[in-house]
């Protein structure tokens, strides 16, 4: 998994910021782009994403409420909330509801961005191992009850 590109979904409403993105991250990640919570919605039904960054303020639907959407179809992937107003309660809900990693302010700052992505990445990689082990755990103390109750019948 680690010689894999990061892919990375990036949501917003305004076509210059997707042009923008993909620009900017295209040779480094798996860059997917959509224009609204519908469409994304739609790419992650036919690609495997790692990083979703969406911007709060878009038409039809929020941020926070792409975001809720995605958690029921898909838990795994890291979240990230973009906005460029200093909206506390969105940012509240954000966590709340829409359980993201991190929140950034808009316009982004190239850097940082890319260093949240990474560290993202890294805890989605973390979480992806912690499921692996558990469902391991879980194999090797179902057989463990089955030789437990073979003994017992006996």
């Amino acid at each position: 998994m680690a010689s894999e590109k990061i892919a990375v979904l990036y949501v917003d409403d305004e076509e210059n910021n997707l042009f923008s993105f993909k620009a900017t991250f295209r040779i480094k990640y798996q860059v997917y782009t959509a224009i609204s919570g519908d469409e994304a919605l739609k790419v992650l039904s036919a690609k495997k994403v790692h990083i979703i960054i969406t911007d709060q303020r878009m038409p039809e639907m929020t941020g926070v409420e792409f975001l809720e959407k995605v958690i029921e179809i898909d838990p795994e992937p890291m979240r990230i909330l973009l906005t460029g107003y200093a909206d506390m309660t969105a940012v509240v809900d954000a966590v709340n509801k829409g359980k993201i990693y991190h929140y950034l302010a808009k316009p982004w700052n190239e850097e940082e961005l890319d260093m949240t992505i990474n560290r993202a990445y890294e805890k989605y990689l973390e979480n992806a191992e912690l499921k692996e082990m558990n469902v391991k755990l879980e194999d090797s103390n179902n057989q463990l009850e089955f030789l437990l109750r073979q003994k017992l019948l006996s």
